[in-house]
């Protein structure tokens, strides 16, 4: 399928690569239908580009290439709205921002991405630990991510 971008012009994706957040993603509850596309193979960020507004697209990365202890409990019910079977289906990903010289992400507000089914939903985290601007790395350093 095509997808009207303005930043990357008209790009072809697969309909399987399509994510769905039913409830929408915080602050644009009628957008719903987006797509990741990945800049490289190698890449620790991504683009979660809406399908239904060209110019709508938020960078996301893995939040535990960088705060390695990062997790998202996960209950029951939300497993269910997911349609997760097993934990190991989900991915998670978080919005990142610009604040001066460093690279945020809004750990309190984590994506939840069902591999399998393509569902999504943002989270909503109580916990204190985590700030919708957590520092994650200073623009111009090399990150260090650590292999598994």
């Amino acid at each position: 399928m095509e997808v009207r971008t303005t930043r990357f012009g008209v790009i072809d994706i697969a309909e399987d690569r399509v994510i769905t957040f039913t409830k929408g993603i915080l602050g644009f509850p009628d957008k719903s239908r987006y797509c990741l596309l990945e800049p490289g193979e190698d890449a620790l960020f991504f683009w979660l580009q809406s399908l239904e507004d060209p110019s709508l697209a938020f960078v996301v990365t893995d939040p535990t290439f960088f705060v390695e202890e990062f997790s998202v409990p996960i209950r029951a019910e939300q497993m269910t709205d997911l349609g997760l079977e097993k934990l190991d289906d989900a991915q998670v990903f978080v919005i990142v921002n610009k604040v001066d010289e460093q690279l945020t992400g809004n750990l309190q507000g984590p994506l939840v991405i069902n591999t399998i089914s393509k569902g999504g939903e943002q989270m909503v985290l109580a916990d204190k630990r985590w700030t919708t601007r957590h520092p994650l790395v200073k623009v111009g350093d090399a990150p260090q991510v650590q292999s598994a």
